[in-house]
């Protein structure tokens, strides 16, 4: 088959290499039939994510077709429409019985793509396939659907869920990549009464007032003295920070208000200053984490119920055996407009109900 190969840092290649097939008797084979470049992805191809070994297939989103199962799979069958989740889950460690699924330590986890051959390929191994896979409803596009492998739940959890949104907050998302804009759209969820959202691209930026931003500014002073206007001083309940730089960590702790959260999102791969001499008397709570997809069923349904805006984030659609030029186009989001793109094309065929 065919797949994206890591061969070390700044390099990869759309090359042939063996099928993957059943290891274990809980795995799944699927056939991919749609799949998404992350900016994990082109984190690893920098050098930030060293565990990422070369010869490594990328990849950690994917809808396809069950191809073939383990013996001890009961909850997936060939034939079987799926979404591929970005955390592998064991089912019996102490993490997973907690419902923290990325902290697996029963061989599951961020491993797809990172640890083991991932998905941005033809074919792709699932490990612990009933706890991994996710039968998708005809009625939800593929295209749509992948979003819900990581973006989603990415942003729900550790960005919504994790800063503690409610209603009548002022919530402010600095950066406005797929991340930021699914971070936006679920916070939405809770009716905040403001969302803020900062970037320096004006393309996101209008993307994310489409999807539920009341206001829009410029990193560094703009967005702080804007914050301070709109809140009248005290500073915003809660700051998600979707970048992953230094810069962008220490203006989220200089926009939340005392006893406010900040949420941060972003994959870093360098070190941010905590500035504790100003945070230690504020009572601000600073999480991090790794999503843990278990929310992935209630977007699902969300999606299904056409409340999820996923459609509005896909900007670029390739062929599978375009992916070089894909990871061309989405790591030059700047001047291609790239918001997420997805390779592959349906397999299925929407179904209309006829009423007599």
């Amino acid at each position: 088959m065919k797949a994206l190969v890591f061969h070390g840092s700044g390099m990869s290649a759309w090359e042939d290499v063996p099928d993957p097939g059943i290891e274990d008797s809980t795995d799944a084979v699927v056939r991919v039939d749609a799949v998404t470049i992350c900016g994990t992805d082109l984190h690893i191809l920098k050098g930030d994510v060293p565990e990422v070994s070369p010869g490594t297939v990328l990849g950690h989103e994917a809808v396809g077709e069950i191809v073939e199962v383990g013996s001890d799979v009961r909850g997936v069958r060939p034939g079987d429409r799926v979404l591929v989740s970005c955390i592998t889950a064991c089912g019996r460690c102490r993490f997973c019985r907690e419902g923290a699924y990325g902290q697996c330590r029963g061989g599951g986890g961020w491993i797809l793509g990172h640890l083991i051959n991932g998905t941005q390929a033809e074919y792709v191994r699932v490990p612990h396939a009933d706890l991994s896979t996710h039968l998708l409803p005809g009625a939800v596009d593929s295209k749509d659907a992948v979003l819900l492998a990581d973006i989603f739940p990415t942003a729900y959890e550790v960005g919504v869920l994790n800063g503690h949104v409610a209603p009548g907050d002022t919530v402010v998302v600095v950066g406005t990549g797929p991340i930021g804009l699914a971070t936006i759209a679920t916070a939405g969820f809770f009716t905040p009464e403001k969302i803020i959202a900062v970037d320096l691209d004006q393309f996101r930026l209008d993307a994310a007032k489409n999807l539920g931003a009341d206001a829009v500014a410029l990193p560094g002073d703009e967005a702080e003295q804007l914050v301070e206007d709109l809140t009248l001083g005290l500073g915003a309940d809660v700051v998600i920070e979707a970048v992953g730089v230094p810069e962008s960590f220490e203006l989220c702790t200089r926009m939340v208000r005392p006893g406010g959260h900040v949420a941060n999102v972003g994959v870093h791969g360098k070190p941010a200053t905590l500035h504790l001499e100003d945070l230690w008397i504020k009572d601000v709570t600073i999480t991090t984490g790794l999503v843990d997809t278990h929310s992935t069923p209630t977007l699902l349904r969300m999606m299904a119920a056409g409340r999820l805006p996923a459609s509005s984030m896909v900007t670029h659609t390739f062929s599978l055996g375009d992916m070089e030029q894909a990871y061309d186009v989405f790591s030059r989001a700047a001047g291609t407009g790239a918001l997420k793109v997805v390779l592959g094309e349906p397999q299925h065929d929407a179904v209309t109900l006829k009423t007599s």
